[in-house]
């Protein structure tokens, strides 16, 4: 039985890790302010909003919270990208708008409870790890962003499975994307380019990284460039893993089934016969790179086995958007030849695939898309598309826009099918969202009441967060068998 010292030390360490009264204060408005930007939807919140949420923000940054003025920040940013040029597309494709209030919520809600834990506080500063960093080329990914910006990322792992990145990102747009892929790389004295360090490696001393995992070329780091290794000692494992600060890419082995479109329909090996069917999609369709003509040159070869990294689409747990192909080891497999001087990967942005880098009775590519041989061989959307779709409107239209299916006559069935479908709480949550924005109760002076804007924000984040973590499982299951 712990002796009297020991709980009142026990007692002490809690104490300094639980936030202070100003931290808490802090995240109360950090809420509120983002509750409010919830409530009128990225579309129509104003200039108000946003000055609200910079002024929540500020005072985030005071009081030491540093993740959540992060958050509170990429929220301003949405905000004005949707009012921008690009707001149109922006809007269309939601998804990250709905991480970025998501992300903002849940550390504001969680330090206004006084959690705990410390990553709530975040950490401003870079990271130097013990020793030098030896790190191993793993492929390039084309940059296209808004405000015309473009450029490369070169991923790179190490041998614990953490992911890093080496970044070139300026004004250019997509033909600067497809320059910059060939383009130098400076660390500090050591000059390099983008396609060498992808096939090869590095061993960084001093390293300093970014949280984010990017390299940064602060003084006193040195490196030297240093041999690569196979995709096979590495991949899909490593990429499964997704442990490093970048974000994770997902790695498998897939057959080609079909061209579908500019996409191509693959079925996942699971190593215990036929898997399930996935659609890849080109990641940038622009002309000036490569991902298009290639995703149609493999979707002209049904049979071909190959192994595939890329991002799993966020709209759509169905379907990646390959960065990179190479050859699925074992022998006698109809697979990929490519160059030695490859390192068994092509980058899909980049190289360009031909008919050397086929087997001999590989076809050509096709003049039109492939007629599917079966019904099923066409992947379904996740079965929380109702739910999904309900959240990313409610960011995107604001309260009004979520509660217009709390009217419709066919949110019964919407619940139904989720609950025939084995998702309970899912079900339960849509109801509950759409019902509690469409209550508008207000104060004696009618405004909407602040205890309203709680609850009503509450209830989205817990149904994003369930979102994004039961899809999250069924992506594991459906990419990483």
């Amino acid at each position: 039985m712990p002796t009297a010292p020991a709980l009142s030390t026990a007692a002490a360490t809690l104490a300094a890790r639980r936030p202070s009264a100003g931290q808490v204060r802090a995240a109360e408005g950090l809420w509120t302010a983002a509750a409010a930007v919830l409530a009128a939807g990225i579309t129509a919140a104003g200039s108000v909003a946003q000055a609200e949420l910079l002024r929540a923000a500020h005072t985030a940054r005071l009081a030491g919270l540093h993740r959540a003025e992060g958050a509170a920040l990429d929220v301003v940013r949405h905000l004005r990208d949707a009012r921008g040029p690009q707001g149109a597309h922006r809007v269309q494709r939601p998804a990250e708008s709905v991480a970025a209030l998501r992300e903002l919520l849940l550390v504001t809600h969680r330090l206004k409870a006084a959690d705990l834990d410390p990553g709530l506080i975040g950490a401003v500063h870079h990271h130097r790890p013990d020793g030098p960093l030896r790190l191993y080329g793993v492929c390039r990914e084309p940059v296209v962003g808004p405000g015309a910006l473009g450029g490369v990322l070169t991923h790179l792992v190490d041998d614990a499975g953490r992911w890093y990145t080496l970044r070139d990102v300026a004004p250019g747009g997509a033909e600067r994307a497809r320059r910059a892929g060939t383009a130098n790389v400076a660390v500090r004295s050591f000059l390099s380019d983008h396609e060498r360090l992808s096939r090869g490696g590095l061993v960084v001393t001093g390293a300093v990284v970014a949280p984010d995992g990017r390299l940064l070329a602060e003084p006193g780091v040195r490196a030297t460039f240093a041999a690569g290794r196979p995709w096979a000692g590495f991949l899909p494992a490593a990429a499964a893993d997704g442990t490093g600060g970048a974000p994770p890419l997902t790695g498998c082995d897939v057959e080609i089934v079909a061209a579908d479109g500019e996409a191509v329909l693959a079925r996942v090996d699971t190593g215990d016969g036929p898997g399930p069917t996935v659609r890849l999609a080109p990641a940038h369709r622009h002309p000036a790179l490569a991902h298009t003509a290639n995703l149609r040159r493999l979707g002209g070869c049904p049979g071909l086995r190959v192994r595939v990294l890329g991002r799993v689409d966020p709209d759509r747990v169905t379907t990646l958007r390959p960065l990179a192909v190479g050859p699925v080891p074992g022998p006698g497999a109809a697979t990929l030849r490519l160059p030695e001087d490859w390192r068994d990967r092509a980058d899909l942005g980049y190289d360009r695939l031909c008919d050397a880098h086929f087997p001999a009775a590989a076809p050509g590519p096709a003049p039109s898309p492939a007629p599917l041989a079966a019904a099923d061989a066409r992947p379904v959307d996740s079965p929380l598309r109702r739910v999904r779709d309900l959240v990313e409107l409610t960011v995107t239209g604001g309260r009004r826009a979520a509660a217009e299916p709390a009217r419709d006559s066919d949110r019964g069935a919407h619940a139904a099918a989720l609950r025939r479908g084995g998702f309970a709480t899912g079900a339960d949550l849509f109801a509950a969202l759409g019902a509690v924005a469409a209550r508008s109760p207000r104060d004696a002076f009618g405004r909407p009441a602040g205890d309203d804007l709680d609850q009503y924000a509450a209830q989205w984040l817990a149904t994003a967060v369930y979102v994004t973590g039961t899809e999250a499982a069924l992506g594991r299951d459906l990419w990483h068998r």
